[in-house]
């Protein structure tokens, strides 16, 4: 601790966490003590590389070839990805993949290489090693997509973990994407990005990094092919990339360049390569397929930290109902509990809970209350006691419970690394599904402890039993709020099982989207935390997680009407659609901007109901194939380089094109449209891509683009699905795909697919299905016809 230290001690006494108070300046000194004593100095170490190679070994998929001073492992799995693991890594144990591992791919074969090195050829990918351990990774031609330099490893001489470095190098043209939830982007520029889930204590805007959610998870994008990498470990790191330039200095390309340096863990990676949407479906299969949310969570959310009790509860859905306002759920924040103890209700506040649920739920509107880690340690609370009973928290090397601060104060934390506790965890939520709630979302899981100074952390020695292998928070951390989603997953599927558990988690790792999905923390309220909320969406959607949005308005202050409704438009087109906000800030609710706002936000509401089988569909698609319902333009053109640079608009799913309005006093914007024809949705305007368009972008709506040839299910007038088909441009056909699911339950329901074409002066649809062509299922309405 230095004299900073000690000043951030004394002024964080009744400043933004107030309420704890000295408590914060107590833990972060225990903290710094825990680790004094539990962590051991690094002292002098040993730095390594692979050596020359010594031989090889066929194997399934591939095989392990050796090197003086360490044996790489390379396996071409079925799917085509291609994993490979230094010092004898293997895939397993993983807390990213789902389930085993898949199958070898028995066509792959390990033979000589040129130089003395070795290559793996596979159907989609060729993998080469050179004779000092550096890894290309090819496509079937024979272009290098990626090329890892070997590895070093920094080895502490009296034992421990190895840190360790990669170095590497792809095609000048290609950018980066990725890394979890990063507010600068969706496109990842020069600089260096922290892998260690953190909470920032504040409302965070475009530039602040590392967030709530990190992965060591790349989507690289050229030219020539798109490829996924994942790093397989949990532990702390940094990557530093700088991107390619073509044509730079006496006119040769600059290779793009990362740069991984972690604090241990294993030296293993899978790498993935083909179009975004095969990436993105093998990424599923290895870590899971994403979860499916119950209908009326893809509807509109209203959210506040501050409700304070039943009867502001009322008259917020009474507004709503009033004004004529769609609503699906209303979530409590942390006001509801009893003095902030979680799974616990303030009973002076809200006296009848599922009551109040039930008289909701008649209206179509669902509870969902938030749920903390960490739990009051104070003896008589039922969870602590329940939870020493079992042996359920985090403990420091000393044997002690590890104590940290958060909202009900003195507080701590379950290990979720256990198996035994993930269950004990699991089974309390009998008593938020007995207070009415229907879904839950999880905060300050990275985990957080509140801190004057240092790290707002458990201590990185408190020790975690990690399925068995025994570590400390240094490997647990990143994936604490990971387990926690399993926990409560886990345990909603066996309270409730006939019902779709819908949870979703402020922070998390590789594989969260198989428990839920996201949001965006506490975004800054301004016109730069609305364009952080897309990068948020774009950038997790690309690491294989669909499910996601921001706090619509923003989570503190308060915005102009103007942002508000800009913000409110954007929301109704993402798959989390939620408003909410902090205790201190400005209402959130649409009808306290004025008359205007109230009206446009009222025809954004409506939209969004009126596209919910359109979100039902993407969210089963997503489910079966990874692909995210919030996709880049360059999604299904990845070659083209103005759309990689393209961050301020999107697609959802493969029919509509979304450009935001992200800058105040706009009514017009440039749109960069990809390749086709492509219908103005307002006013059946044509534009004809690819090019750079002028739309109109007046207050009362922003830009939505149709497909020609696009199939989009949507809700008519009598609330039954029906099928708006924008017209394919003469001589092309076009189609689309619906899933009509308005359950909450596990029924897979069968994919319908339509064509549509035109047949002299009319255009016609049809159903394709196995049984050949008929007529559709729905009523078809034909627009863009002039």
């Amino acid at each position: 601790m230095d004299g900073r230290d000690l000043v951030r001690s004394v002024r964080v006494v009744g400043s933004v966490r107030a309420a704890q108070g000295l408590r914060t300046v107590r833990a972060a000194w225990r903290r710094m003590r825990t680790d004094a004593v539990g962590l051991p100095p690094r002292g002098a170490e040993r730095a390594r590389v692979p050596g020359p190679v010594r031989g090889a070994e066929p194997g399934p998929g591939g095989g392990v070839i050796r090197f003086a001073r360490s044996e790489l492992r390379i396996t071409v799995a079925v799917n085509g990805a291609v994993f490979w693991g230094w010092d004898g890594a293997g895939p397993e144990p993983s807390y990213a993949l789902a389930g085993r591992c898949p199958e070898p791919d028995p066509r792959a074969v390990l033979e000589p290489d040129t130089d003395g090195g070795w290559r793996v050829v596979a159907e989609r990918v060729t993998v080469v090693v050179s004779r000092h351990g550096a890894i290309e990774v090819c496509t079937p031609g024979g272009v290098m997509l990626r090329r890892d330099l070997p590895p070093r490893w920094w080895e502490p001489v009296g034992g421990g973990p190895a840190r360790w470095m990669q170095r590497s190098e792809v095609a000048a043209d290609a950018r980066f994407f990725g890394l979890g939830g990063r507010a600068t982007g969706p496109r990842l520029r020069d600089g260096t990005y922290r892998l260690w889930n953190t909470d920032p204590g504040r409302a965070f805007s475009p530039g602040d990094d590392p967030l709530y959610i990190t992965m060591p998870v790349q989507l690289v994008v050229a030219d020539a092919a798109t490829h996924l990498v994942f790093h397989d470990s949990s532990w702390d790191g940094t990557v530093t990339l700088r991107e390619g330039e073509e044509g730079a200095g006496s006119g040769h390309d600059r290779t793009g360049r990362c740069e991984l340096r972690m604090d241990g863990g294993p030296l293993r990676c899978w790498v993935m390569v083909g179009t975004p949407a095969r990436v993105l479906h093998v990424w599923a299969s290895l870590t899971g397929a994403p979860a499916l949310p119950p209908a009326w969570a893809l509807g509109h959310h209203h959210a506040r930290w501050g409700f304070g009790s039943e009867q502001e509860v009322r008259r917020i859905v009474a507004g709503y109902g009033e004004r004529g306002l769609p609503l699906d759920a209303v979530h409590l924040d942390i006001d509801h509990y009893d003095e902030h103890q979680v799974f616990t209700v303030g009973h002076e506040r809200f006296p009848k809970l599922p009551a109040l649920a039930e008289e909701l739920r008649r209206q179509g509107i669902r509870l969902v209350s938030i749920v903390d880690p960490g739990v009051k340690a104070a003896a008589g609370n039922a969870v602590f006691d329940g939870g020493t009973a079992v042996d359920a928290f985090v403990r420091a090397p000393s044997g002690q419970v590890v104590r940290g601060v958060s909202w009900p104060g003195e507080s701590v934390y379950p290990d979720f690394t256990h198996a035994r506790v993930r269950k004990w965890w699991g089974e309390l939520y009998e008593e938020r599904l007995a207070q009415g709630f229907a879904g839950f979302w999880h905060d300050m899981d990275e985990p957080t402890s509140f801190s004057a100074f240092g790290e707002s952390t458990l201590p990185r020695s408190a020790r975690h039993f990690l399925e068995g292998r025994g570590g400390d928070h240094r490997e647990a951390h990143n994936v604490y709020a990971l387990c926690m989603a399993d926990a409560a997953h886990e345990g909603l599927r066996e309270l409730s099982p006939q019902e779709r558990p819908f949870l979703f988690s402020r922070s998390g790792w590789a594989g969260m989207q198989r428990y839920g999905g996201t949001w965006s923390g506490d975004v800054a309220t301004g016109w730069p935390g609305l364009r952080a909320s897309l990068s948020l969406v774009l950038g997790l959607g690309l690491c294989g997680v669909p499910y996601s949005g921001p706090d619509v308005g923003g989570f503190d202050g308060s915005p102009s009407p103007e942002l508000f409704l800009r913000w409110f438009q954007l929301g109704a087109y993402l798959p989390l659609f939620r408003t909410h906000a902090s205790l201190r800030a400005g209402r959130r609710e649409p009808w306290e901007f004025g008359a205007e706002v109230l009206e446009h936000a009222r025809v954004a509401l409506l939209e969004r109901r009126r596209l919910l089988p359109y979100f039902v569909t993407l969210a089963h698609l997503a489910r079966r194939t990874g692909a995210p319902y919030v996709r880049p333009l360059w999604w299904g053109a990845p070659e083209d380089r103005a759309l990689r640079d393209c961050e301020d608009a999107f697609l959802l799913g493969d029919s509509l094109l979304v450009a935001p309005v992200l800058d105040p006093g706009a009514d017009r914007r440039a749109v960069q449209v990809p390749r086709g024809r492509w219908y103005d949705t307002a006013t059946e305007r044509v534009y004809e891509g690819p090019a750079q368009v002028l739309v109109d972008a007046p207050l009362s709506r922003i830009p939505v683009l149709a497909r020609a040839g696009g199939i989009v299910p949507v809700r008519g007038a009598d609330g039954g699905l029906e099928l708006e088909v924008w017209a394919p441009a003469r001589g092309r056909t076009g189609g689309g795909l619906v899933v009509p699911d308005a359950g909450d339950g596990w029924d897979e329901p069968e994919i319908e697919r339509y064509v549509a074409r035109w047949s002299g002066r009319r255009v016609v649809v049809m159903r394709d299905g196995e049984d050949g062509v008929r007529e559709p299922s729905h009523p078809v309405r034909i627009r863009g016809l002039g």
